[in-house]
């Protein structure tokens, strides 16, 4: 977003499922100032007009706890904030910003067109391989930035490897130092997918960045070590 000259404040923000992912993408975009507008399940999609609040982020922990996997437990819940549309996905809902957060290959081909005829901006895959090729293919055909998820939710692997060097020095860091560490993690994948997948035409093509410097940090290492 800041990569366009845009800004996150007021983004309308399109998430696919309630569990941990979800949470933490609501979280996240709650406190960047934007504005959640659908959440999604395998019965159907929730539409928040008014963007979710914190109330609604902490009603997500209960309907994920209860395993009865469904979203409509949101509209249950908040009656006339929360508008329950069964079986339908959160690409219905006219969004800013895409971002799958449920399981591999949810989102098709025909979900990426609905989403480029109602003016989504930018679409991140938080979910590992939420989105099937052809979906991909439609929006880098659009001109859309496409986050993959290989680096969009590099993070989880990231914060594994912090914990790694917290146990191997015997110390524990604070919460600040955690997230200072992750931010410089995930802004030097960020700035690598830029180096690497930016065109002549000026289009960022994000999976195309992240492959190549997935490849680099591999054959730099290798090299490294000698092994070649």
């Amino acid at each position: 977003v800041k990569q366009n000259g845009d800004k996150m404040e007021g983004k309308r923000i399109a998430l696919s499922g309630f569990g941990n992912v979800a949470w933490g993408a609501a979280t996240k975009a709650l406190e960047l100032g934007a504005k959640v507008v659908a959440l999604s399940g395998p019965d159907g999609v929730v539409e928040l007009p008014e963007g979710i609040n914190k109330e609604m982020i902490d009603y997500m922990l209960v309907m994920r706890a209860s395993n009865h996997n469904k979203v409509q437990e949101m509209a249950d819940k908040f009656p006339g904030k929360a508008i329950f549309t069964p079986g339908k996905k959160a690409w219905m809902v006219k969004c800013d910003i895409a971002m799958p957060c449920a399981f591999q290959n949810e989102l098709a081909e025909a979900d990426a067109k609905e989403l480029i005829a109602n003016g989504v901006k930018y679409v991140a895959e938080v979910s590992n391989m939420g989105c099937q090729p052809a979906a991909i293919a439609a929006f880098q055909g659009a001109k859309i930035p496409f986050g993959p998820g290989k680096a969009v939710n590099a993070g989880g692997v990231a914060t594994s490897g912090l914990e790694i060097c917290q146990n191997a020095e015997h110390r524990n860091w604070t919460a600040e130092e955690v997230d200072k560490n992750l931010h410089t993690i995930m802004n030097n994948i960020y700035d690598m997918c830029v180096q690497y997948g930016k065109q002549a035409d000026g289009y960022i093509n994000y999976v195309k960045g992240a492959n190549i410097a997935g490849f680099m940090r591999v054959a730099n290492a290798m090299l490294a070590q000698g092994i070649i």
